[in-house]
């Protein structure tokens, strides 16, 4: 079966709207460059909308009603927003939900060192990446540092027109031979992507009392640095979390601006429009509810994964908020829901075509993608949607006329990969994998489709507003 080009079926008052669409994507892609950024601009932008935090709600002994708009946060990483409805939250909900975290470097705890007198920050990558695309680029340097005193420091260098940026170095081809004959996954190792930070000796003044001190002066200049900038020592290192992603500003790809280039946009590019459609729909019989959520690249681990019971606990809040609590309303909610899991798929690569199935593979301009099932090989791992469910999203996107297409990701015996659906799935809801495919996944730059991007936004809308399985 073929599908649409979705560019040739939008009227000239809808590629006007794909193009605002676009430019509010990619001012949210440049505010939000990791978990806690993404979730500072998106509690700011919801709270403008009514939207109250739900610690309020408690605290106040006041109930929610059909129309109450609630969000929650966990350790600033992950946010959990609901737009309750007419029917009881028996009835289940309809869920969209995505990650905020993205490949990318890590600072270690003891990560400054000096050599041959330039100074280092050690890193350890975070997430599946091809080790070999992080050389040779400018890179920023994004986080929070806190002090003993509980005091934290939010860090933010490298966006601005005139703030330095860092870099991870790569040996010039004209001594390369040796490297060249390497395998790919080895041509770069994980220890050797530290990052450089500077190599300019701190001045010692003749009458110092440090003048002895000759030792490692690289590395003191860019501590005397940090200190003059945000007040921190070498130990604070102990208790930050810093992230070393690619410098610069999501930007408009291909001469006819038909494309974004950006950093970060698995999974950015299904959550921005899964935080938009609950936002835009103003009414809904069933609950709403968008999840965005951290840790997916990693396995979806720790307290703000998915696999963390915050969804399920702050609904129960949500539960008792609106009725009289019970483990049995909670179950009934969970497993009544339906959900869209909001993740990207591979976009079919000309350049590469002998990794995919082609009748099997997602288009960029082709709207949005479903992937029944992910996994790898004999499905491992996987969430595989039930047919029935299937049928009633077609049903829905028809009567909208929502531009979709299938998936998988590449072929059978090579590809693979995973997301939040099989968690959730774990409840017994409803639950299939619906996004937007993505050239160079994984890389520091991303490309995907305004077209799609738009399509999605359409779809998630159709699906708060209709789903009732």
């Amino acid at each position: 079966m073929e599908t649409k080009n979705t560019w040739t079926t939008y009227t000239d008052a809808q590629l006007k709207k794909v193009d605002a669409f676009a430019k509010e994507y990619m001012d949210f892609l440049d505010n939000g460059k990791t978990e806690r950024e993404c979730v500072d601009t998106i509690v700011n932008l919801i709270e403008k909308q009514g939207y109250v935090e739900l610690s309020k709600i408690v605290d106040s002994n006041k109930k929610l009603k059909a129309g109450d708009k609630v969000y929650s946060v966990n350790m600033n990483k992950s946010v959990a927003m609901f737009h309750i409805g007419k029917k009881p939250l028996k009835d289940g909900m309809n869920i969209l939900g995505a990650h905020i975290d993205s490949p990318r470097l890590d600072v270690k705890q003891n990560p400054l060192y000096e050599d041959s007198e330039i100074a280092y920050l050690d890193t350890h990558y975070y997430g599946g990446i091809k080790k070999y695309q992080w050389v040779t680029i400018p890179l920023s340097l994004h986080g929070v540092i806190v002090k003993k005193d509980g005091s934290t420091v939010i860090v933010n260098i490298g966006e601005e027109d005139d703030d330095p940026v860092f870099f991870v170095s790569d040996l010039l081809i004209h001594l390369s031979q040796e490297q060249l004959e390497k395998k790919a996954s080895k041509v770069v190792e994980g220890e050797a992507l530290d990052i450089i930070v500077g190599n300019k000796p701190l001045i010692i003044k003749p009458d110092s009392k440090a003048k002895d001190n000759k030792k490692d002066l690289v590395k003191s200049n860019f501590l005397d640095i940090l200190s003059k900038m945000y007040d921190v020592n070498e130990e604070d290192f102990l208790s930050a979390e810093l992230e070393v992603v690619p410098a610069g500003k999501a930007k408009e790809a291909g001469l006819d601006k038909s494309m974004i280039l950006a950093y970060g946009q698995d999974d950015r590019v299904c959550a921005f429009p899964s935080l938009k459609a609950i936002l835009d729909v103003k009414s809904v019989d069933r609950t709403s509810c968008c999840l965005l959520v951290d840790k997916e690249e990693i396995g979806s681990v720790g307290a703000t994964g998915m696999r963390s019971n915050f969804f399920e606990n702050t609904v129960a809040e949500i539960i008792s908020l609106c009725e009289d609590y019970s483990e049995l309303t909670l179950r009934k909610c969970l497993v009544n829901s339906a959900m869209l899991s909001s993740d990207v798929s591979a976009g079919f690569d000309p350049s590469y075509a002998s990794a995919f199935e082609k009748k099997n593979a997602a288009f960029l301009g082709h709207g949005m993608v479903f992937n029944k099932f992910t996994g790898s090989r004999g499905k491992s791992g996987s969430n595989d949607a039930n047919a029935e469910y299937i049928a009633h999203i077609r049903n829905i996107f028809e009567k909208d006329k929502i531009n979709f297409q299938t998936s998988e990701l590449g072929k059978v015996d090579l590809g693979g990969g995973g997301t939040i659906a099989y968690i959730l799935a774990l409840y017994g809801m409803n639950v299939i994998d619906a996004g937007i495919a993505v050239l160079n996944m994984h890389a520091p730059w991303e490309a995907t489709s305004k077209a799609d991007i738009f399509e999605t936004y359409r779809g998630y809308v159709s699906f708060l507003k209709n789903a009732s399985i």
